[in-house]
């Protein structure tokens, strides 16, 4: 495996601290979310952090390649093309499924993927097509997670592990995300970087979180916690990682909080800064991949017992889990019931905070933050999301219209002018009136 290019430390490019990111000391990098931005129109704070030598990374999050169905071919040109408009050495995406196909279901969010051969044999394929079809390399993300599935086969090391002896993918590990599982699942971090291919590290993600009730969230609006520090100069004493980036994505902090954030992490990865990932014997590996004597053995590998068997194997069981999730169907045996519950609300919560950015206008019509909130979640419980988080702003004013709410009349006419002006159609509380007037004229 070619040596990872150097990219120092970096932060996350968000719009609302685009200015401060400018003004950082000593920024190497920036990493931004690739469905934010258009390769015609990049903001001027990317082209000039580029005119600067600041390299740019395009990461996704929409790809879904742990998902059952194959990647979406308009998928992978649209983060191609945003990898040839910025220049980007690589591009990433994460292990999870996002939606399933049968039913049509949106988790507006990373899920982890089954640790089984059946899924790895998925995602492998997925992951080969997605690297023919990208003009750069792929690297791949390890997720946090609230749930664990019932009957895995793999550990995470020998997941992440095979998946990179049988792709030859980079990995981006997030440190924040291994906490976050050693929270949520009782996953040792450290044993995790023993296992894994270092050899193969793109970069390095880190991020703040906070604890509630005894299960991690994975925030990326708080500080960045002394235990995730620790398990980044664990990493940092096994190889030399060509990256590192600081991610936060909301309850942005003072710039001079920024900064600080930035200097602890260089104060861990060392003063000199960061030097090109070197090939690093992962304690638990022999070289080629083969178990070092002491180490638990892998699973014997398998002759995968027909692609299609498995997609559709592991779609059944995801639609199963993300049915139960944002549908309110039953919990599929063998989950804890009360993580899927944590998780739902979770889910739900987002969706309302999502929506709320997309469409900052439904909180004013609906009387404030609590009230919009209240509402949203009410719609959010037995309505899943099919179309990403636009389509379902309209739906949830669609939802309130139908029910004549909200109850003054005043923000009535509201919500119906901003529906109207998005749809160009007529309110659907008359449209339903004027099907419910035929229906009773038929009898």
């Amino acid at each position: 495996m070619k040596t990872m290019a150097h990219l120092g430390v970096g932060i996350g490019w968000r719009p609302e601290i685009a200015d401060a990111v400018e003004r950082l000391p000593g920024l190497d990098w920036v990493e931004v979310v690739a469905e934010n931005i258009c390769p015609g129109h990049l903001p001027a704070s990317l082209l000039r952090l580029r005119e600067r030598g600041v390299r740019v990374v395009p990461h996704g999050v929409s790809l879904g390649l742990g998902g059952a169905e194959r990647p979406d071919a308009e998928k992978l040109a649209a983060l191609g093309e945003r990898a040839v408009a910025l220049g980007a050495p690589l591009v990433t995406e994460h292990i999870a499924f996002v939606r399933t196909a049968s039913p049509a279901l949106e988790a507006g969010h990373l899920l982890p993927v089954q640790r089984t051969r059946d899924a790895l044999d998925v995602l492998c394929e997925n992951v080969r097509i997605a690297q023919d079809a990208l003009p750069v390399p792929l690297a791949l993300e390890n997720i946090a997670a609230l749930i664990s599935w019932p009957g895995e086969e793999l550990t995470e090391g020998q997941f992440l592990t095979e998946l990179v002896e049988r792709t030859g993918v980079r990995l981006l590990i997030d440190v924040a995300n291994l906490h976050t599982n050693r929270v949520n699942r009782g996953e040792d971090p450290f044993a995790v970087l023993d296992a894994i291919p270092l050899e193969a590290l793109a970069y390095v993600h880190v991020a703040g979180g906070v604890e509630r009730g005894g299960v991690w969230h994975d925030t990326h609006a708080h500080p960045v916690p002394a235990v995730v520090l620790d398990i980044l100069a664990e990493l940092r004493k096994r190889v030399e990682p060509a990256g590192v980036l600081l991610e936060r994505d909301d309850d942005f902090p003072a710039e001079a909080e920024l900064a600080g954030e930035l200097a602890a992490i260089r104060g861990v990865v060392g003063p000199a800064g960061l030097s090109p990932a070197r090939p690093s014997a992962s304690p638990g590996l022999r070289p080629g991949g083969a178990p070092a004597l002491g180490s638990a053995p892998d699973p014997a590998p398998r002759t995968p017992a027909g692609p299609e068997r498995a997609r559709v194997r592991v779609g059944v069981e995801q639609a199963a889990l993300l049915s139960a999730l944002v549908a309110g169907t039953p919990v599929p045996e063998g989950f804890d019931r009360q993580r899927v519950r944590v998780q739902a609300r979770a889910l739900a919560a987002k969706r309302a905070g999502v929506v709320a950015k997309l469409a900052p206008e439904l909180p004013g019509i609906l009387g404030g933050e609590d009230p919009y909130r209240e509402a949203f979640l009410v719609y959010a419980r037995n309505r899943p999301m099919t179309a990403g988080y636009r389509r379902d702003a309209l739906d949830f004013a669609e939802h309130l219209l139908i029910q004549d709410l909200p109850a003054d009349p005043a923000a009535r006419r509201r919500l119906t002018s901003w529906w109207r002006d998005r749809v160009g159609a007529r309110p659907p509380r008359r449209i339903v009136r004027w099907a419910r007037t035929l229906v009773g004229r038929a009898a």
